[in-house]
């Protein structure tokens, strides 16, 4: 009895799933003219396709937004993959067979279970599916970034030696141009200073007071004084009218180096080996500041109307930005791994340039941004010095001298000097330089006790007197 009851009941249901099956059919079978393996079908592929899309859906669609993104195509998704969080705990959500009628076919015995449409989804769920936050939230992130473009170099003529200037008996240390372009002043080892006239290059005066050797020299443009200082500890102002000296500037322990006169104010400011730079009262002789913070000797001296007022180089490898009126410093520079010994100061632009045997650095201000090197002069740089046409000189220990442009940091030009005759090869090192108030003469101080003048080849053209080659490079870039 037992063994017929359980026959009885499995017959039962089987009836049951037979009967369940093909109400299924009659019902479904219209819309999807299934197979006779319908539901076997149905079951497997439908579970596999929902499978794939509502665990891996996110990644696929976001690895598909990127590389359309990477191929420069249509970066709006028109499509996105089923939410299955928001399918899963929202009651409103459609079943799978629902989904499947969304998208609308059967490929023989196969159901196509894929892409459902995006606007629809939202519409269900009434917030934006996952993906499509995803790729909104990473559009930002996929920007490609824009690299410095590479300036290319101003052609400029090139420089050849003009004049060549004998009188000192020591090395020419120091140079400034008078205001009015007339005549120039040198300063030189032999402690004497000279008053040389720039268009014919005769000595017109020779100033002597000194005890050691001229190391700085600066003519000041609105009053008629020459200020100097030397290794002696002196600083002097020299009255043009008297060719004497009015007034010494004493606080200095050891031999000053640099000299600078401010633009606009009555101030003067020296540094030296004492490792300070001292700001200096033009008319009372006071000691306003001391600039202290080198832990070497101060070797360079610029400054400026505008703030930082002034900037100084030294040999602990730092370049300093200082804040007159407070007498602090604004900002340390520390880019040089040696001695710098040159810093010199565009004439239009508010940028300027550090020179040591390393590099030669460009910088911007007031906050000292650093903006890129001069790569190529592989040499201790003693000198720097710019004019309006955006070409940097710089000179060396070795007697090399590089000309660059100072838009693209190209080297166009490279000389070597010629020694005097009778000198030796070692004596070829280049101290101090500067360009007139015009630019278009170049004024050097040499090791071999002569001051050259250089000027710009006028018959030049591009054609006949090519700049050395331009290859642009990704090292050097402009911020």
């Amino acid at each position: 009895m037992a063994e017929k009851e359980d026959q009885l009941d499995s017959q039962d249901v089987l009836s049951l799933v037979s009967n369940s099956l093909r109400t299924t059919k009659a019902l479904f079978g219209p819309e999807f003219a299934s197979a006779p393996t319908f539901e076997k079908t149905l079951g497997q592929s439908t579970k596999r396709s929902f499978k794939e899309t509502f665990e891996y859906g996110n990644v696929i669609e976001d690895f598909n937004y990127r590389r359309k993104n990477a191929a420069g195509k249509e970066k709006d998704l028109e499509y996105a993959p089923s939410n299955a969080l928001a399918v899963a705990t929202n009651p409103n959500a459609p079943s799978e067979q629902a989904l499947v009628r969304q998208q609308g076919s059967f490929q023989g015995n196969k159901a196509v279970v894929g892409q459902v449409p995006m606007q629809s989804l939202e519409k269900i769920n009434n917030v934006p599916s996952a993906a499509h936050r995803l790729a909104q939230e990473s559009q930002a992130s996929l920007v490609k970034r824009t690299l410095a473009e590479q300036i290319r170099p101003q052609w400029h003529p090139p420089w050849k030696l003009m004049r060549v200037i004998s009188g000192h008996l020591g090395w020419v240390r120091c140079v400034d141009v008078e205001p009015g372009n007339e005549w120039f002043c040198t300063g030189a080892g032999d402690r004497t200073i000279k008053i040389w006239d720039l268009a014919s290059g005769t000595l017109k005066l020779t100033l002597t007071g000194h005890i050691a050797g001229v190391r700085g020299l600066a003519v000041s443009p609105r009053h008629p004084y020459l200020f100097s200082c030397g290794e002696d500890k002196m600083v002097k102002c020299w009255d043009l009218e008297t060719n004497k000296v009015i007034r010494h500037y004493h606080g200095h322990l050891s031999g000053v180096y640099a000299l600078s006169l401010h633009p606009t104010l009555d101030v003067l400011i020296t540094a030296g080996r004492d490792a300070v730079a001292r700001v200096w009262d033009m008319r009372t002789r006071q000691n306003v500041h001391v600039l202290a913070g080198h832990k070497s000797t101060v070797s360079s001296l610029v400054s400026q109307e505008f703030d930082p007022q002034v900037v100084t180089g030294s040999m602990d490898s730092t370049v300093r930005l200082w804040d007159l009126a407070a007498g602090k410093t604004m900002t340390t520079l520390t880019h040089h791994k040696k001695t710098v010994r040159a810093l010199a100061l565009h004439p239009q632009e508010f940028t300027f340039a550090s020179g040591s045997s390393d590099n030669i650095k460009h910088w911007k201000f007031p906050e000292g941004a650093f903006m890129g090197n001069f790569e190529g002069h592989n040499a201790i740089v003693n000198t720097l010095s710019i004019n309006p046409d955006n070409t940097m000189f710089s000179g060396a220990d070795n007697g090399s001298m590089c000309f660059w442009d100072w838009k693209s940091g190209h080297k166009y030009q490279e000389l070597q000097a010629t020694v005097q005759p009778g000198s030796l090869d070692s004596e070829a090192g280049i101290f101090a330089s500067t360009f007139d108030k015009t630019g278009l003469r170049l004024i050097t101080c040499e090791a071999d006790k002569s001051i050259k003048i250089y000027k710009q080849d006028e018959d030049a053209t591009p054609e006949t007197h090519p700049n050395i080659p331009w290859t642009p490079s990704n090292m050097r870039r402009r911020y």
